[in-house]
């Protein structure tokens, strides 16, 4: 099973979902370690990027640019953006393979340009946005119409839900829509946006979307396991998964399902491995943001890493307190040393 997408062969379709607040480009580098044969960003607005072209202020720092920047050893990588208006959509992707925009520190340009149809946040949806599309397939296929015009050569994929509500799950109506306007790859996530991340997904809509296009389909929801995957893959015909929650704090399921797919066995990293891991996504993360940012931002990420350890419940409240990440790098060495 392959997924071909422009010039790039995924061999076993595997791929890290976008997810705002986590998948930073040392999460993403880790999981690309661990098995991932391609990753997201986290979303960026369109509008705010083509705004930030424009801003005369005085000791202007871009804060959306970042979200975009990817290194050399991530290809291949998409660059994810939200929004609902194709002029603003067309613009920022235009901008966002050709690299010359403010704040621009990519090395290399996407892969692809994700485009977000699916994020059920309230914030997002109420201008509109994200899996408020599943409301308008005209729309969502104008967008990927325009955007796809304003690219010279990388593809566009695009990731939608179930429906937006469980009485209208439209996702056959959207994917043919966006297939016809461009779309080079669909993602479905098999739940609604009435469900948001509540347990229970419906493999039939996703079985559905990829007997209706021509185009690659990857499956995602609740793949938490090699085991969820193959079902997913065996139960739907899609070409790939993409893991979300399954990957925090376990960037090793990659290569678990690879290892299923191969019909190899796999071995679990030892419990030090895992710990070291995470000690050296902090120091990537300090790297990247500074201390400031890391510190605040990757409190999350141990959490997920020492889910089931001996006194998780203490050592997670310990991690949360915690002011710098040298304190959480002890943390972790105390319960690695244990």
């Amino acid at each position: 099973m392959q997924i071909k997408l422009g010039n790039i062969t995924l061999k076993h379709g595997l791929m890290l979902a976008p997810m705002a607040g986590v998948t930073d480009k040392a999460f993403r580098k880790i999981c690309r370690e661990c098995g991932a044969e391609f990753t997201v960003s986290e979303m960026l607005s369109a509008k705010a990027l083509c705004y930030e072209q424009v801003s005369k202020k005085a000791g202007f720092e871009s804060k959306t640019a970042p979200l975009a920047a990817l290194d050399c050893d991530e290809h291949p990588s998409a660059v994810q953006i939200f929004g609902s208006e194709p002029s603003f959509m067309a613009e920022a992707a235009a901008q966002l393979e050709s690299l010359d925009y403010k704040g621009c520190t990519s090395q290399i340009r996407p892969a692809a340009i994700d485009i977000n149809m699916g994020c059920p946040v309230h914030k997002i949806v109420s201008n509109g946005e994200g899996s408020a599309l599943m409301k308008s397939p005209t729309l969502a296929a104008d967008i990927v119409r325009a955007v796809k015009g304003a690219l010279r050569e990388i593809p566009v994929t695009v990731k939608i839900r179930a429906g937006f509500s469980n009485e209208n799950k439209n996702a056959v109506e959207m994917a043919q829509a966006v297939a016809e306007a461009g779309a080079s790859l669909i993602c479905v996530h098999a739940r609604t946006r009435e469900q948001m991340y509540n347990p229970g997904i419906d493999l039939g809509i996703i079985a559905s979307v990829k007997e209706a296009v021509n185009v690659p389909v990857v499956g995602n929801g609740d793949i938490y396991s090699a085991a969820d995957a193959l079902n997913m893959m065996k139960q739907t015909g899609c070409d790939g998964v993409m893991i979300a929650r399954g990957a925090r704090g376990n960037p090793w399921i990659f290569s678990e399902i690879a290892a299923a797919l191969d019909g190899e066995e796999y071995i679990y990293p030892v419990f030090e491995d895992r710990m070291d891991t995470i000690i050296r996504q902090l120091h990537m993360m300090v790297d990247e943001k500074g201390e400031r940012t890391a510190a605040a931002e990757a409190k999350k990420h141990v959490a997920w890493y020492i889910k089931g350890v001996r006194d998780a419940a203490g050592m997670r409240d310990r991690v949360m307190k915690s002011e710098s990440t040298r304190e959480l790098c002890d943390i972790l060495l105390e319960i690695k040393s244990k």
